[in-house]
């Protein structure tokens, strides 16, 4: 799945991979997110918090009639409200995407992985 845009100078396609990392970048800015997590829990189900080249791990990207739909697989600040941080995380992918790849982004779904303490 990729995004398309034909202008006057030729064609531009952004793969998912990119849309991906973009998103784990924004995400990662977000007050109140410790980092991204897999979107596959490990075998007795704790989460891992991926580093900065593996964000796409924690993204998956996809195509409906409304536009693009993303699902967030994040980690939590612990003493945070985590409906608060969903919220907001999701408003600023969302405005970002739009504004970045000129296209409509349907849904943004956050899934919290985990909450996490900072030492």
């Amino acid at each position: 799945m990729t995004v398309e845009k034909k202008t006057s100078y030729g064609n531009i396609t952004v793969s998912e991979e990119a849309i991906a990392s973009l998103t784990g970048e924004i995400v990662a800015e977000c007050y109140g997110v410790v980092g991204m997590a897999s979107r596959k829990l490990l075998k007795d189900g704790l989460a891992v918090i991926l580093r900065k080249e593996n964000y796409a791990k924690g993204v998956v990207v996809s195509r409906s009639a409304a536009g693009l739909v993303i699902d967030v697989y994040i980690i939590v600040m612990f003493g945070v409200r985590i409906s608060e941080v969903v919220s907001e995380t999701q408003k600023k992918v969302k405005y970002v995407l739009e504004k970045t790849l000129g296209e409509e982004v349907a849904a943004v779904n956050i899934y919290v992985q985990g909450v996490e303490g900072i030492e």
